[in-house]
């Protein structure tokens, strides 16, 4: 049986992507972790400027639990501790906060955050982030990804920002270990019509980019 309590890698393994949710209401989000987890994605992480966000993540970790349910956007202790209250099994951040890294290091809770340049990433790294989120990868492009990869190679990077189902593939053939998306995977038509079905099919064809990794 899946510990209910803690981050499971395993299922993050299975397909390394962290769907960021933003702004989207808790009636629909439970339709939209049906289709994710029937796909075959498991984790996901909501982020603190959604409105409701700390009850969406006790919401989902009491009703999902096949899911790794994180809190994204944590840019300080408050965020952290709100996010933790409510039980995310993971921490994002947009930028990189010390006393943020060092206290989910400390709570043996993964952190993935935010780091721009070689510096930023290896001091991320260094305060022992779990991978860190090259962020905003639109920006950086694949070609980054590999640049980086070269020098620092034993460290996990997970490009967000800019992912798509059309570059999602060539991130992870220059070293990636794990991506973030949001509006690309969370397409917002689908989700407005609530064509679940639909949103399933794009989830899938998404997932099956990872094939070989």
């Amino acid at each position: 049986m899946l510990n209910k309590e803690s981050f499971s890698w395993e299922l993050y393994n299975r397909a390394p992507i962290v769907g960021i949710v933003r702004g989207v209401p808790m009636d629909v989000m439970r339709d939209i972790a049906n289709a994710y987890l029937e796909t075959g994605l498991h984790t996901i992480e909501i982020t603190m400027n959604t409105a409701g966000a700390t009850e969406m993540i006790s919401k989902l970790r009491s009703e999902f639990h096949d899911l790794n349910v994180g809190a994204g956007t944590v840019c300080n202790m408050e965020d952290y501790d709100r996010a933790v209250a409510a039980g995310a099994q993971f921490i994002v951040t947009p930028i990189l906060d010390e006393a943020v890294i060092r206290k989910s290091v400390e709570q043996n809770i993964p952190i993935f955050p935010g780091a721009y340049s070689p510096t930023e990433i290896y001091r991320a790294w260094s305060l022992g982030a779990s991978a860190v989120k090259i962020f905003p990868a639109t920006q950086l492009g694949v070609q980054f990804i590999k640049d980086i990869s070269a020098p620092l190679n034993n460290i996990k990077l997970l490009p967000t920002g800019g992912v798509t189902l059309e570059n999602i593939r060539s991130l992870f053939e220059a070293g990636a270990v794990g991506v973030g998306m949001g509006s690309s995977l969370f397409n917002k038509k689908l989700i407005v019509e609530r064509n679940f079905e639909g949103l399933a099919n794009h989830f899938a064809k998404i997932k099956a980019e990872l094939k070989g990794f």
